[in-house]
């Protein structure tokens, strides 16, 4: 059996990350998504080991002083997540492509160790204006919580010249085509 490949999408939240996600989900069986560790609580049925590795702030801050995570980040609201080395290994020699949907700092980390058995996309909205629309369609942000959303996407924008393709997400189906493509290019490589 072949060992599998490290897909890495990162973007700022509002890019439409997750919704092509899904499509690759959807038309990739050979595609695997990575389980983070969170120190967040689950939500009303998300599962352990199934949505995330719920892990207490302890058992987060034992894993990071023994390097289990590949990468690993704390947010707004002081939770933690992070990719467990031990989950992607292990989906790896099962001959799986493994999709990530990390932040940009944590993408560019694990692009650096995996080499180029590891695909970085970054999805960008077509401009900030757009993205803090497609937040504020949302519904779920306050105003503090979108302002720090757009500083934080300023700051990731910056980051875009160290991934493989940057991929603009204007038109949904435009850009699925095009990382639907580049993923099925990056899969048939030997």
């Amino acid at each position: 059996m072949n060992k599998g490949k490290l897909i890495i999408l990162a973007a700022p939240s509002g890019s439409g990350k997750s919704t092509l996600a899904k499509m690759l989900f959807d038309d990739f069986e050979n595609l695997k998504f990575s389980v983070s560790a969170t120190t967040r609580s689950p939500r009303e049925g998300e599962e352990d080991g199934v949505h995330y590795h719920f892990l207490n702030s302890e058992e987060f801050q034992q894993k990071i002083e023994e390097q289990d995570f590949l990468e690993w980040e704390e947010f707004y609201s002081g939770t933690r997540y992070g990719t467990l080395r031990s989950e992607v290994d292990k989906k790896l020699k099962t001959g799986y492509f493994i999709l990530l949907d990390i932040d940009v700092k944590g993408a560019v980390n694990i692009k650096q160790i995996y080499g180029e058995d590891c695909l970085s996309l970054f999805i960008q909205p077509p401009s900030l204006k757009v993205l803090k629309q497609r937040l504020e369609d949302r519904g779920t942000e306050t105003e503090q919580s979108l302002g720090l959303r757009l500083e934080r996407a300023s700051e990731e924008l910056e980051y875009t010249d160290r991934f493989d393709q940057i991929i603009i997400n204007d038109d949904l189906e435009t850009a699925y085509a095009q990382l639907k493509h580049t993923v099925t290019k990056f899969m048939n490589q030997k």
